[in-house]
């Protein structure tokens, strides 16, 4: 795909920032247009992170035509919102390619473009990013400005705040964009707030105020009435009190689609020295109507026709593995009254929608912040409520401490529903789900189970609800093989597999999603196949059976190798002084970058065909 930029006149000049800071400041408007109607032409033809895109349009051509970018450092926080960056700095030709195998990242990545200063995926760093950054700048010495772009769904993580509470210790030179896409501005309010942020960073203001500090520095009495009455008359008419006690200097709410009062703005903030935080009013979706009324569903885009009232309905098949822990959810709350649910900010993601509606008592939304979910869940355990964590693998990482010392330490049976384990997918390197096994693996007291199919999740879950000690239950994205739900729910044994084939010679130990896999490779070699579905506890006597009857064993999983189910199996092999030959088959050591989940497992080779070669590969070494 190809766009003809005869449509894009403006844009055209502005293949990268440097040739952008060429245009005169009439001309942003009209590039601000195009640039809008070139991501919504382009993410409709070749899908990807889409409203998000759509509200930062000028606030991305102001920052870039301010700042000396790269020189000068951008941190954007999570990257949805980061498309219009990628456009504007020399990647508007490879747009098409977008969190596809072999194309563009999918979110801010330093060894695709040195504008991309540093990469993010998970939510809320940006201000920790930029802290470091500011201070290296300082020691530097060559008067490099250092930007961080948040949103205001990130700042409601503890580290944003952490970050912003010694920066304003600290005092060094940074600036941090709150891009605010909730709160909606009147034209009155927008341009009186227009106004004032300018007054507030212009020369004329900041000298008086500077001015007055020193003058009345001899002064206690009057210096400390002074600074009040600053503090209090800025009160009345922005609201910025708590970043002003958390010692920023406040400006706003500006509105983030003027171009030119976002210039204004941030050419006189350029100039000032201390934390300053700018903040921006955005509409997601903004342009595109369909994306501002329904921002959720826009977010990340199929392909599309932009012309069209909805998005293309997927085909029909069945149901994600989300929906089923959804459904789930809700069939278990009907039986007890003591289920309690909590998301860190993943509703829609984690299939949680419906729960939330006929269950609103129970369900509890925590914002982004896994850390506090994990505890809090433990806290709902601790007094008798049956507590389910629905959260993504890769989130999970970020509750670490918590998991291990106020839920294992204390054997409270919380239930971790872990989405997204394995290959996620488009999302790429800070997405994929490669690691829960082998942090979780180690964790004393906890229940790890990998099921096969869709019917196995639901029934797994509800083992693990009964447990009373905690559990996890890690599924991956997307739907599953078909598999027949049973309404009703029975508790699985602990700690025991199947053997769904029998073959000779070879064993393939199954754990998780990859089973069909695992019995096409069976049947071209005639290997025995067990879905072992337990990681920990593992089934040391059927290990000990196979072991004693066949030459070779092969653990299989959709996750990292090093300390993962495997290693398990290596493990209980020595502990039980058993020395038969082992090949493990999972993700190497390496970070996963994006493709499909189709093309991943094939480039990794732990697909059938893969399979079958890393197994023929490794009797060949050995003969």
């Amino acid at each position: 795909m190809s766009l003809d930029l005869a449509h894009y006149p403006t844009l055209a000049l502005a293949d990268t920032p440097e040739q952008l800071r060429e245009l005169s400041q009439d001309k942003l408007r009209q590039l601000a247009k195009e640039l809008r109607q070139y991501l919504l032409t382009s993410v409709s033809q070749s899908s990807g992170h889409f409203a998000s895109g759509l509200g930062t349009v000028e606030l991305t051509v102001a920052l870039h035509y301010v700042y000396q970018t790269p020189f000068d450092r951008l941190i954007w926080d999570v990257g949805h919102q980061a498309y219009p960056h990628k456009i504007l700095t020399g990647r508007r030709a490879s747009m098409p390619s977008i969190r596809q195998k072999g194309g563009l990242h999918p979110f801010p990545w330093p060894p695709e473009s040195d504008y991309d200063t540093f990469a993010v995926g998970h939510s809320s760093t940006s201000i920790s990013a930029a802290l470091g950054m500011a201070v290296a700048a300082e020691q530097e010495g060559k008067g490099r400005k250092v930007v961080a772009v948040i949103g205001d769904g990130a700042m409601t993580a503890g580290m944003a705040f952490e970050a912003m509470n010694h920066a304003g210790d600290i005092k060094k030179d940074l600036l941090v964009v709150l891009n605010d896409n909730e709160m909606s501005i009147s034209e009155n309010v927008g341009a009186l707030n227009s106004h004032l942020a300018r007054l507030l960073t212009g020369r004329f203001f900041n000298s008086i105020r500077d001015g007055g500090k020193k003058l009345l520095s001899n002064v206690p009495p009057i210096k400390e009435f002074a600074s009040r009455a600053e503090e209090h008359i800025k009160g009345m008419v922005v609201p910025g009190t708590i970043f002003e006690e958390l010692g920023f200097n406040y400006i706003g709410p500006i509105d983030g689609h003027d171009v030119n009062a976002v210039v204004d703005t941030l050419r006189n903030m350029r100039k000032l020295s201390g934390p300053h935080i700018l903040h921006v009013v955005t509409r997601k979706g903004k342009g595109y109507e369909l994306a501002e009324k329904d921002p959720i569903n826009y977010h990340a885009v199929p392909k599309f026709n932009p012309k069209d009232s909805c998005l293309p309905k997927s085909k029909a098949s069945g149901p994600t593995f989300s929906k089923v822990f959804g459904d789930w959810l809700c069939d278990m709350a009907a039986q007890d009254p003591r289920l309690m649910a909590v998301t860190p900010a993943m509703r829609e993601g984690s299939g949680m929608v419906r729960f939330s509606q006929e269950y609103p008592a129970q369900y509890f939304d925590v914002a982004i912040a896994e850390q506090h979910a994990v505890t809090f869940a433990a806290g709902l355990a601790k007094d008798g409520m049956n507590a389910v964590v629905a959260i993504y693998s890769t989130f999970l990482q970020r509750a670490y401490d918590q998991l291990i010392h106020d839920v294992a330490l204390q054997n409270l049976p919380v239930l971790f529903a872990i989405d997204r384990a394995g290959i996620v997918g488009a999302d790429g390197p800070t997405h994929q789900g490669a690691f829960d096994i082998p942090f979780l693996r180690c964790i004393p007291n906890l229940v790890i189970m990998a099921p096969s199919d869709e019917n196995q999740c639901r029934q797994m879950l509800f083992t693990g609800h009964k447990l009373n000690q905690p559990a996890a239950v890690r599924y991956p994205r997307g739907q599953g093989c078909g598999a027949e739900i049973q309404k009703e729910m029975q508790e699985l044994p602990l700690g025991k597999g199947k053997v769904v084939r029998e073959g000779a010679h070879i064993a393939i130990l199954n754990f998780g999603t990859l089973l069909g896999e695992a019995l096409q490779a069976a049947e071209q070699i005639n290997a025995t196949v067990v879905d072992m579905r337990f990681v920990k506890p593992l089934d040391e006597g059927l290990l000990k059976e196979l072991a004693c009857s066949h030459e070779l064993l092969v653990s299989l999983e959709d996750g990292a190798i090093m300390g993962g189910a495997g290693s398990a199996v290596g493990e209980s092999l020595h502990q039980q002084q058993l020395n038969n030959r082992l090949l493990k088959l999972g993700l190497p050591d390496q970070f996963i970058m994006q493709g499909t989940q189709a093309e991943m497992y094939a480039e990794l080779k732990i697909d059938a065909a893969g399979i079958r070669q890393q197994i023929s590969a490794f009797n060949e070494r050995i003969k």
